[in-house]
């Protein structure tokens, strides 16, 4: 658990994104119980609970457990897994499992991201590490958010990700991520060949309205304003999909709870980090003025301070606080200018 100015944070990993409505309903109970009484979704599709006391830790560990949220205490930081979620999930628990039962893997960085592509493009390029992407009746397997000619059979995927990751373990020195490395050659190995899949542009907003899932069911997808799930709105939901752009996927239909379900709504594509006065290094409320944000377009991310945390791969409109007001796309802007700038910004 992190501290921050309201209290403890802790992050809990969801693979792919999976929940089940007994798995949500009983966090919604726990963000009640022991934090601020919400659901933070993050840019890889887990949650966040905030404002915890010190020692709530021993009480959340418990109830995940007993859901079935923390598997193995000792590889919980690795198992940070995005999948698309339309698709059919079939290997999210596989390649949970097979992270948690290879001992060595406890040692992964927590920033080390895998990616299970349903063959939409739609997380292999969001900046993972190891990514499995179908192309015709083979997978190709991204390393560094790179195509190195790595095609192996559907029943290879897992196997494959996994060696790749005790590679980069055995060379990495000090190194968080594959693309950190000088020559990411060791962790492709002689498994390289010359096909190559032309890199795709890292989308900045997840299924929104109706969808069809790979399955051919049918749903809806919504984007959270903000990310911020309550606990009465995560109660009125059922099985659920967390995307990694801060939304969710139900099957059937979506109980009108308040989430945004139109497109073209100005909330679309709106992120922001805590901001004050949940973090101690920010220097505005950017929740709120992300939440006063009239006008739809482009993806924008409100961020409190330099380090820009929460902010979402791809093309985002980056609006920094600073000691005298904003950046905005790294432009000096009054704190009175901003939302008129922002504006302009998303619609550019």
């Amino acid at each position: 658990m992190h501290r921050a100015a309201d209290g403890g944070l802790a992050r809990v990993r969801i693979p792919g994104g999976r929940l089940r409505a007994e798995q949500l309903h009983r966090l919604a109970d726990l963000a009640v119980e022991l934090g601020d009484g919400a659901l933070e979704l993050t840019s890889r599709g887990n949650l966040q609970l905030r404002g915890l006391a010190d020692g709530a830790e021993v009480h959340l560990g418990a109830a995940l457990a007993e859901v079935g949220l923390l598997p193995s205490r000792s590889h919980e930081k690795v198992r940070n897994i995005m999948a698309s979620p339309l698709g059919p999930g079939d290997l999210v628990a596989e390649l949970d499992a097979a992270l948690c039962a290879e001992r060595d893997l406890a040692d992964l960085p927590g920033r080390f991201l895998f990616a299970l592509d349903s063959g939409a493009g739609d997380v292999a390029w969001l900046r993972p590490d190891l990514a499995a992407l179908p192309v015709g009746e083979r997978v190709a397997v991204l390393v560094g958010g790179a195509d190195h000619g790595i095609r192996v059979a559907p029943d290879e995927v897992v196997a494959t990700l996994v060696a790749c990751a005790l590679a980069f373990l055995r060379v990495r020195d000090g190194q968080w991520r594959v693309a950190e490395l000088p020559d990411v050659g060791p962790v492709v190995g002689t498994r390289a060949g010359p096909e190559r899949v032309t890199p795709g542009t890292p989308p900045t907003g997840g299924p929104v309205g109706p969808v069809v899932f790979a399955d051919g069911g049918r749903g809806v997808g919504a984007a959270v304003p903000l990310g911020r799930l309550a606990a009465d709105q995560a109660r009125a939901l059922g099985d659920v999909v967390i995307t990694p752009w801060r939304g969710v996927v139900v099957r059937g239909a979506l109980p009108d709870i308040g989430l945004i379900t139109d497109p073209s709504a100005p909330g679309i594509g709106v992120t922001s980090c805590a901001g004050r006065p949940h973090c101690h290094k920010a220097l505005a409320d950017v929740r709120a003025a992300a939440l006063a944000t009239a006008v739809p377009g482009r993806a924008v991310h409100w961020a409190g301070c330099g380090r820009r945390c929460g902010r979402p791969a791809g093309d985002v409109l980056d609006v920094v606080a600073t000691e005298d007001g904003y950046l905005v796309d790294g432009r000096a802007v009054p704190g009175e200018r901003v939302a008129e700038a922002v504006a302009r910004g998303r619609q550019d």
